[in-house]
């Protein structure tokens, strides 16, 4: 293990983006609600709907023409298809085939059967396709030919309209003409001149230029289209059916739940990443401790045989022991940030294992005076005996000097634990001399202190014990722990002259695990205990006990310098 400690790299992005992933993942509630939402919405949609039924005809819209035999005639000629797509969804159109409609029985307004149509144009031709949407079979068949229809018949009309305009325009030039001709046909005698007759040919050519127009607009072919694909009844609704929407609703609602996690993630104050973690903390992680099943109300996981907890807790110990900053000092403070110490006592007292595994004297201290219970956790395997030659007992027979206990490890060796009791003035016991000279049985070759903490959060006795007791290692679950309390923690450790050596993960205890941490927490409440804060604790614990000598206080005692204190 080296000191520096360097995050992975933020620019990598695939990595971004699986981390991103994962987290995403830790809302699995979220995206479970998103994808069960769209599940019954698209089965609602399915099954809750009325069904449909969709008929389709074909137009094929052509122009007047006089001659469609002829060589080089083209039916598409002016047409518009665009124009005449709005006009098959007109009003005009509607109404026509309306009045075709109630002449058969079915009485409808234009406006409502417009809003069933669909008129589409496939490319590069010249169709119009008439989808009708009604609610049945025979329903959606009759109006969707009714409207066909009515928009042949008004397209023919126009054709025949425009005609019979231009026809009538012809007639009004051919009168006046006509009625000059016969004026000149009147004059003419045998003397007349030449240019009278001259002007009657003129006059005869335009009348007869007029006539062939007017013949060539009577001769002209009207037909407004062909119905190709006549409308014929559908044999199942349209729309898609109950699979194709229960899938659509599963990738909605999973986009659903996705969205949720995400603003659930943006919104989260918890460690979202061991990326983060690092770089909050400003430390390595040191391990992350799987669940097992076996370890449910037992302390010590070392002394099992084919534990993967006891390997990971060995792992740990094995990487603070070549730990050049934890090698010099061989001193150690566990502790949690919030809430009970647990899993900080578990976490303590099986690193107390690991290093006694490794042939190390090891001598564990409870230093949570509050709500001590490491000794009655250790149950069977803390027993009273002679204690090791380097721990001999002194002091007045306060604590810590009262005694002490040996923790039998089966297989792998025997470790010192001084318990925790309580004690009337916590902050007075945790800074008096006798803890000084019990840390200092770390300066002896082969020695090993862990001192086990409270939250270093919730109490200010972690603080008091930092400058004398330097690398720290914080037990947490990152799924409560904030971002915010690992960076107060590093603050609170660098001012203190402490360094962390790194954090160490512990999953979840479940529900009723948290239950009864509530309960001790409200108990701890109730009786004052709890500070609620890194630097009230102590305060709010030893308020009855103050005495108005300022040296009660661990603010104002006086601070020792790690130089004069080795």
């Amino acid at each position: 293990m080296t000191p520096q400690h360097r995050a992975p790299d933020d620019q990598d992005e695939p990595a971004l983006l699986r981390d991103q992933f994962r987290q995403l993942l830790r809302y699995r509630s979220l995206l479970a609600s998103g994808v069960v939402i769209g599940l019954l919405g698209g089965g609602y949609l399915a099954l809750g709907g009325e069904d449909a039924y969709t008929a389709t005809g074909e137009v094929l819209v052509r122009s007047a023409i006089s001659d469609p035999f002829a060589a080089g005639s083209s039916a598409d000629k002016g047409i518009n298809i665009g124009s005449e797509r709005q006009t098959a969804v007109s009003d005009t159109v509607g109404t026509l085939a309306a009045g075709t409609l109630l002449k058969a029985g079915d009485d409808v307004t234009a406006r409502k059967l417009l809003t069933g149509l669909q008129v589409t144009n496939p490319p590069n031709t010249l169709t119009l396709r008439f989808s009708y949407t009604g609610a049945t079979p025979e329903q959606a068949r009759a109006r969707a030919e009714a409207l066909a229809g009515a928009y042949l018949a008004h397209r023919k009309a126009r054709t025949e309209q425009s005609i019979q305009n231009m026809s009538d325009g012809y007639r009004a030039q051919l009168r006046p003409l006509e009625e000059k001709r016969d004026l000149l046909e009147d004059g003419l005698g045998a003397g007349a001149e030449d240019d009278v007759s001259s002007a009657r040919a003129n006059i005869i050519v335009s009348i007869s230029e007029l006539s062939r127009k007017i013949s060539e607009l009577k001769a002209l072919d009207t037909t407004p289209g062909y119905l190709n694909k006549k409308p014929v009844a559908p044999t199942s609704p349209t729309g898609p059916g109950l699979p194709l929407l229960l899938g659509l609703g599963g990738v909605v609602g999973l986009a659903l739940g996705l969205l949720l996690s995400w603003v659930r993630l943006v919104f989260d104050p918890a460690v979202r990443s061991t990326r983060e973690l690092v770089r909050s903390l400003g430390a390595p992680l040191l391990g992350t401790l799987p669940r097992e099943r076996a370890a449910a109300g037992r302390l010590l996981a070392i002394g099992r045989g084919g534990s993967r907890l006891a390997e990971e807790y060995r792992a740990v110990a094995f990487r603070l022991a070549y730990d050049p900053s934890f090698a010099e000092r061989r001193r150690l403070l566990v502790t949690a940030p919030r809430g009970d110490s647990t899993a900080a006592a578990a976490a303590a007292a099986n690193l107390a294992a690991a290093f006694a595994e490794m042939g190390r004297d090891v001598l564990l201290v409870e230093a949570d005076l509050r709500t001590p219970s490491l000794a009655r956790d250790l149950g069977p395997a803390a027993h009273g005996g002679r204690p090791p030659r380097w721990a001999a007992e002194e002091g007045d027979g306060s604590w810590p000097a009262r005694g002490r206990t040996n923790v039998d490890v089966p297989g792998s060796g025997a470790f010192a634990l001084v318990p925790g009791t309580t004690v009337d003035n916590v902050p007075r016991a945790l800074t008096s001399p006798p803890v000084g000279r019990i840390v200092a049985e770390a300066d002896r070759p082969g020695n090993i202190v862990i001192v086990l903490a409270p939250p270093v959060l919730s109490y200010a006795d972690a603080v008091a014990l930092v400058d004398r007791v330097e690398g720290v290692v914080i037990v947490c679950d990152p799924r409560e722990v904030h971002r915010s309390d690992l960076e107060r923690i590093r603050e609170i450790i660098d001012a203190s002259g402490g360094s962390v050596l790194g954090a160490l993960l512990h999953p979840g205890r479940g529900r009723l695990r948290r239950g009864e941490r509530r309960a001790t927490s409200s108990r701890r409440r109730s009786t004052g205990a709890d500070g609620g804060g890194g630097g009230n604790g102590a305060a709010g614990a030893d308020a009855l006990q103050h005495t108005g000598d300022p040296a009660d206080t661990l603010g104002l005692r006086a601070f020792t310098p790690p130089a004069a204190r080795r």
